[in-house]
């Protein structure tokens, strides 16, 4: 039997921020984030995008983040994760080197605000469309 791997997995246990307004505002099942890593040049097609979903359940919630090294095409990717969002398969919200960078290059000076502007966009732009 080949188990379901997350490449990371981390208990949702925020009290404030992105992280706590998905159960709490959003109603996004989300007592576990998820987190893919393809270490990918080239942009995620269907199938990492259904993997990604697979792993979603009552237990886990229905959140991941996927990333990878860069996106040629992001508005086609966010709109794959749309139409997984329409059918009842989850949230999923791509980042790529560079939103990784960016926090990271924010974070002395926003500490964990320095994420929420990207998140909170990406997340838009699956949920709201």
């Amino acid at each position: 039997m080949v188990e379901k791997r997350i490449d990371l997995t981390f208990d949702n246990c925020a009290e404030t921020g992105f992280f706590f307004r998905l159960p709490n505002t959003h109603l996004v099942p989300s007592s576990m984030i998820m987190i893919e890593c393809k270490n990918y040049s080239q942009d995620i097609t269907n199938p990492e995008l259904d993997q990604m979903a697979g792993r979603f359940g009552v237990n886990r919630g229905t959140f991941g983040i996927t990333t990878c090294r860069r996106m040629q095409d992001m508005p086609l990717f966010l709109n794959r994760c749309q139409d997984t969002h329409r059918d009842g398969r989850g949230l999923i919200i791509p980042l790529v080197d560079e939103d990784l960078k960016q926090m990271l290059k924010d974070f002395p000076e926003k500490a964990e605000q320095a994420w929420e502007p990207i998140l909170r966009d990406r997340f838009l732009k699956v949920k709201t469309n």
